[in-house]
């Protein structure tokens, strides 16, 4: 298993657009073989703040998703006009 944590900061009056381009997203992530979890949560008090919690089956997965057509179209090519990424870490689980 590979967990990606990922935070996005949107710019602002951008939120809404973030959050409509996260939905479409995650509904195409989650479709992918290898992914076993993509759920993007939205900051209580800081609306703008977007943080990703994805976990793939292995690396083969996580490469998979990155190569996706819908990862190029939303995540490289879309919501960097939008938002700025500001952190990305990957995990892997303890046992």
């Amino acid at each position: 298993m590979v967990v990606l944590a990922v935070t996005w900061i949107a710019k602002n009056g951008r939120e809404s657009e973030v959050a409509a381009l996260f939905a479409r997203l995650t509904e195409e992530s989650r479709k992918e073989p290898g992914c076993a979890m993509y759920q993007v949560h939205r900051h209580k008090t800081e609306p703008r703040r977007f943080f990703i919690y994805e976990q793939y089956r292995d690396d083969a997965a996580l490469e998979a998703h990155r190569a996706a057509p819908h990862f190029l179209q939303y995540a490289r090519k879309e919501l960097p006009k939008l938002a700025e990424r500001v952190e990305g870490q990957l995990y892997e689980p303890l046992g």
